[in-house]
């Protein structure tokens, strides 16, 4: 998983009716943007580092270039 700041990272949940939680990226401390990140959770506005698990996605920031 590659990931830079200002992406989202989404976790689905385990078992039915389980929360689908998100992050937005603030810093990339792997090689080539890889993991662990520094990430800012929406539920509840905490910066954790973080390691994906195979439940996570990316989600590209839409910020334009330029």
């Amino acid at each position: 998983m590659q990931a830079k700041p200002g992406d989202r990272i989404v976790i689905e949940g385990h078992r039915v009716g389980d929360p689908t939680r998100d992050c937005k990226v603030i810093e990339a401390h792997g090689r080539d943007g890889g993991p662990p990140y520094l990430v800012r959770w929406g539920d509840s506005d905490h910066d954790t580092l973080f390691f994906p698990g195979s439940d996570a996605s990316v989600r590209p920031s839409r910020a334009k270039k330029g």
